[in-house]
């Protein structure tokens, strides 16, 4: 059989014989998709944006635990998959406007042994020390197109005011190479939409003491004292700090949003939005020869169909069961009330807590967790229509913006008092992991939100590096060259850094 023979044969036979499990979803902690990093999304954010009360930010990161010096070639998006993030405003769990982000990538030195090249020495080999994006020594680079589908409306493609593409930022190589922060900078763009986007290698905005509770929840302190609580340092090593990931964010006025094109109240049951981020890939992918496809040697057909989806932080890695992960990575939102009972309303986790530390927790079902999967008080306004049981991020773009350090603000979110933060949408400050905890231990019912359950967590309350101020409100990511990783008993928790993590 020839070659053309034998990739139309698999054309017929791919998408018969693998259809049930060939397209599974890819965040780590599902069985299969472990194998597909580049399709694994990590965390999902939408929050009203600090800097401009009128618009919220939308972003998601994918390609996990990136060591940041793991050349030569480091961690381009994927051109093969399709980057989307989606938002509810009518309650059905259906997405009303979707941003899709498609990337590209060209080699501009397919001569040179890895990608990034520069010195500020200067010489006859090695290109200056790269600072923008027409630089010689950026020998990867990537731009990408985004495009915004309103249901019913089309699609708008948004472009760049003067009309160039979208680069995409790279890794942090180290500081002979690149100046990483001028590109951080050039790689933000503002649009005459008053959209702004930004697509790059950041570092990971999640923290949290990820060996820790995944040692069947072993806890290094589990039950926090008053100067663990109010810490704003870390007293048990984060697992993810000296890492690395890639991010999608986008910032769009909150009129585009909502259903009624306006900037509503927070008492309006219109100020409410679903949100949550896909990643897709082909039905079908061909691997070809190199030698005789050289500008193609990966051939792919077929729809789009859905890899792997987040709303909500830690539902699928803590509350879905091991054997219904990849059917939950792949499922439509609005089809969620199949994994209402057991997951969402009888969940495993409180009944671990209560096993190992003696948490009392309330009886299933647990109606108190609704709020989390449906438009309900306290993040919905009274009167709002509930909607189906679906894993969306819900955000009331009508409460205003707590800015971080500012009075009012708590990592700790609506169960600090925060009306601004987690679950009431996220913010990469919000400590999703204490307020998850807390939240499957039964804080939000009033019989059980006194201690101990509202002093569970993980020890780690900051990120390990810190956020920039405006659009897109990630960090830097961490230098290549120069980076590091904290571990239990090593240096580099509390305060000032000299006091060892906990064992």
């Amino acid at each position: 059989m020839n070659q053309a023979k034998a990739i139309a044969a698999l054309a017929l036979i791919l998408p018969l014989s693998a259809a049930p499990r060939a397209f599974p979803a890819n965040h780590r902690e599902a069985p299969i998709t472990a194998l597909d990093h580049k399709a694994d999304i990590t965390d999902v954010y939408a929050f009203v944006s600090y800097a401009d009360p009128t618009k919220v930010t939308l972003m998601f990161g994918v390609d996990p635990l990136l060591e940041p010096g793991n050349g030569p070639n480091w961690f381009p998006f994927d051109p093969e998959i399709l980057y989307e993030i989606k938002v509810d405003n009518n309650y059905d769990a259906k997405e009303d406007i979707t941003f899709k982000f498609r990337f590209a990538t060209e080699q501009r030195l397919p001569g040179v042994f890895q990608a990034y090249v520069g010195s500020g020495a200067g010489g006859t080999l090695v290109p200056p020390q790269i600072d923008s994006f027409d630089d010689a020594g950026l020998g990867m680079r990537q731009s990408y197109t985004v495009s915004m589908v309103r249901r019913g409306s089309g699609t708008t493609k948004l472009v760049n005011i003067d009309g160039s593409p979208f680069f995409v930022v790279p890794a942090n190589v180290g500081p002979r190479t690149m100046k990483y922060g001028d590109l951080f900078d050039e790689g933000t763009y503002h649009l005459t939409s008053g959209v702004s986007v930004f697509a790059g290698t950041v570092d990971d905005p999640f923290w949290i003491d990820l060996g820790a509770i995944f040692d069947t929840a072993n806890l290094r302190i589990a039950i926090l004292g008053d100067t663990e609580e109010l810490a704003n340092y870390n007293v048990a090593p984060d697992e993810v700090a000296g890492y690395a990931v890639n991010y999608i964010a986008i910032e769009v006025p909150i009129t585009m949003l909502t259903a009624t094109g306006e900037l509503e109240p927070a008492t309006s049951p219109n100020a409410t939005i679903g949100v949550w981020a896909t990643t897709s890939r082909r039905q079908i992918t061909v691997r070809r020869p190199v030698q005789q496809f050289p500008s193609k040697p990966t051939l792919t057909d077929g729809p789009f169909r859905q890899v792997q989806r987040m709303g909500n932080a830690l539902i699928n890695e803590l509350l879905i069961g091991t054997g219904f992960k990849d059917r939950f990575s792949m499922e439509r939102p609005h089809r969620d009330s199949q994994f209402a009972d057991p997951f969402f309303l009888d969940p495993l986790l409180p009944r671990v807590l209560n096993e190992l530390a003696g948490v009392p927790i309330p009886a299933a079902p647990r109606t108190d967790l609704l709020p989390l999967v449906q438009y309900l008080p306290p993040i919905a306004a009274a009167g709002t229509p509930t909607g189906p049981v679906a894993d969306l991020l819900r955000l009331n773009t009508g409460v205003a913006a707590t800015v971080p350090g500012s009075m009012g603000f708590s990592r700790m979110g609506l169960l600090g008092g925060d009306p601004a933060g987690y679950p009431n949408g996220r913010r990469p400050e919000d400590d999703v992991t204490d307020i998850s905890l807390r939240a499957v231990a039964g804080v939000l019912d009033p019989a059980f939100s006194g201690f101990p359950n509202n002093r569970l967590g993980d020890g780690v309350n900051v990120n390990d590096l810190p956020y920039v101020s405006s659009f897109p409100y990630l960090a830097f990511a961490p230098d290549g060259r120069d980076s590091r990783h904290i571990d239990p008993g090593e240096l580099g928790c509390g305060p000032t850094g000299m006091t060892a993590c906990l064992q």
